[in-house]
């Protein structure tokens, strides 16, 4: 993410001009735009031509700028856009004005987005600012005969590839080659500039000792680590470990494993934490979160009217920061999201237990 231009405005509002620069900028934005806001950028629209000479024909595209009064906002992640939804507030044709509109955001076109920024959606924008440096990073895990790459983004991860097939003896068996050839050939597609190769035993070694062969430079950039499982779960394992920090140190994905995980250990041991909106207003009220954890998708649905909860999510995350605790806001679309989602998308480490 880019952040091309500020202006301050009246009633605590800002503007800020946005350059998206991949599909993790969309998703970050698609988390910080919400109703009532100001968006504006470039567009084309259906115009219906008043000319009587003209056969109709449902009016012709035109590029415009325009500026929205924002209801609803998509992210479309496997069309690389992020849809914003609204009525047409100022246009470079006052014709259009009153009309509803969706502009198609996508990586590299600029966006102006005016409203009154809450403190975790500044954060937000500056994550993303700051993650544009982060090197893009695949993890590929094998066992014999198996073999899975996911891919690392900041709103989860993504399987790329499972590659599977028995190796050793048999009549169906491959060669062990086979597979340590398919699995080169899918992390030279992903172009990724690191590459976590993990999984249980040895096989790990011997495939990288395959590509060490076959393409030495693609091996320059592997790290081997061991797990003991293979696809979904020896990437968690990847992840709690660190190891995706150490070449992506601002990767989110990590925090929120090791978060979740501090979480679920504590909720075992019947220790210092609180769940669901109702026990964790109470502990923001007592100054007793250490770290609250929050689910991006409640959060939306919270500040949209749209959610249950007998609490302001804002309220919390305010009085939580100006206590001293940290806030996370958790993806949805990766496995400590779904299980923060389990436990009512908000929680919270605690300095001490509540009675």
């Amino acid at each position: 993410m880019r952040v091309a231009h500020r202006e301050r405005r009246e009633g605590g509002r800002e503007r800020l001009t946005l350059v998206p620069e991949s599909l993790d900028d969309l998703w970050h934005l698609s988390h910080v735009i919400e109703p009532g806001d100001r968006v504006a950028g470039d567009t084309t629209r259906r115009i219906q031509r008043d000319d009587d000479q003209l056969r109709d024909t449902g009016g012709e595209r035109e590029h415009l700028w325009v500026e929205l009064d924002v209801e609803t906002v998509e992210f479309a992640k496997f069309a690389n856009r992020l849809r914003v939804g609204g009525v047409i507030a100022e246009c470079s044709r006052e014709d259009q004005l009153g009309h509803h509109h969706t502009i198609n955001v996508e990586d590299h076109e600029e966006i102006e987005i005016e409203k009154v920024w809450k403190p975790d959606q500044r954060e937000r924008v500056e994550e993303a600012v700051e993650a544009a440096d982060n090197p893009e990073v695949a993890i590929a895990t094998v066992e014999e005969g198996e073999a899975h790459v996911h891919t690392v983004a900041q709103y989860g991860t993504e399987e790329r590839a499972t590659i599977t097939g028995p190796t050793g003896k048999g009549e169906y068996a491959r060669p062990r080659s086979e597979l340590f050839a398919e699995l080169t050939d899918v992390l030279r597609r992903t172009d990724a500039d690191a590459v976590i190769l993990a999984g249980p035993g040895f096989t790990k070694q011997d495939a990288r000792s395959f590509i060490e062969e076959e393409a030495p430079e693609l091996a320059e950039t592997i790290t081997t680590v061991d797990t003991a499982s293979v696809g979904d779960r020896g990437v968690h394992e990847v992840l709690k470990r660190g190891a995706v920090d150490d070449v992506q140190r601002e990767t989110r994905i990590a925090e929120e494993s090791e978060l979740i995980d501090e979480l679920t250990e504590r909720i075992a041991e019947g220790a210092k934490v609180a769940y669901g909106p109702e026990q964790v207003a109470k502990a923001a009220d007592y100054g007793a979160i250490e770290h609250l954890l929050v689910l991006d998708e409640r959060l939306r649905e919270e500040r949209g009217g749209e959610g249950d909860w007998d609490v302001d999510a804002d309220d919390i995350i305010e009085t939580v920061e100006q206590k001293g605790g940290d806030v996370t806001v958790f993806s949805g679309e990766f496995d400590p999201g779904r299980q923060l989602a389990n436990l009512g998308g908000i929680a919270a480490l605690l300095r001490y237990r509540l009675e």
